[in-house]
């Protein structure tokens, strides 16, 4: 049996943390060819089968094109994004910095924004590609000390609707994740008391990112999925 994702060309953005390591090693046994990027240098050791591109900061639109043109020419094609790439804060609007907020919209939706218009061309193309972009549960309501997270992941949201419409006629479809907790050794660092066994492993949720990136999920666009666990 084929695998799904067989000679698919993946970029994974924020492809060193947890999620981005777990994705790869998901994505390569659908048997898809996976660039991991990362703005800091590349670890050692990545999974297995898959080509690591550290140095890459996304939030520059040119460093963004240089990437996505390396894993084009290194395969010959692209067929689909990832956007892992983000980051948390946790900050009160009392007292708080608009510089936590200006941070959370660079790191969260300005890198999803420029690796999505770098990989476009190449997508485009092929006449085929698909987007998938990690958001966040968080989105929907900001809590307590979540307001710039949950801002700049909203922005993701709208991000995937509208470029899902944009490109819903070219063969590009978008879609998004939305985790809760993921089950992470730093989450279990922070939240020591908490039922892990509640939240979202990032095995787990990579399994249903690699279903979005499949030829079976082509008639899916714009949706914006939670992946919440029991939390």
């Amino acid at each position: 049996m084929t695998p799904p994702l067989a000679s698919h060309a993946i970029v994974v953005t924020g492809g060193f943390g947890a999620l981005g390591r777990a994705l790869g090693e998901v994505l390569v046994q659908a048997g898809a060819q996976v660039a991991l990027l990362g703005r800091s240098a590349a670890p050692a050791e990545v999974p297995a089968g898959t080509l690591a591109l550290g140095g890459v900061d996304l939030a520059d639109a040119a460093a963004a094109g240089h990437a996505m043109e390396a894993v084009a020419q290194r395969w010959g094609r692209l067929d689909g994004l990832v956007n892992v790439a983000g980051g948390f804060a946790w900050q009160k609007i009392e007292g708080g910095s608009v510089d936590t907020w200006e941070r959370m919209f660079a790191i969260n939706l300005r890198t999803a924004l420029l690796a999505s218009q770098a990989a476009l061309p190449h997508l485009l193309a092929r006449g085929r590609g698909r987007i998938v972009n990690v958001g966040a549960a968080a989105a929907d309501h900001a809590a307590l000390g979540m307001g710039a997270y949950a801002a700049a992941k909203a922005g993701v949201a709208r991000l995937t609707e509208a470029m899902a419409d944009e490109l819903k006629d070219r063969g590009i479809t978008v879609n998004a994740v939305l985790p809760s907790i993921l089950d992470t050794a730093a989450n279990r660092a922070d939240m020591p008391q908490a039922d892990f066994a509640r939240w979202v492993s990032p095995q787990a949720l990579a399994r249903v990112i690699a279903f979005l990136l499949s030829d079976d999920a082509a008639p899916v666009t714009g949706a914006l999925i939670p992946v919440t666990g029991r939390v």
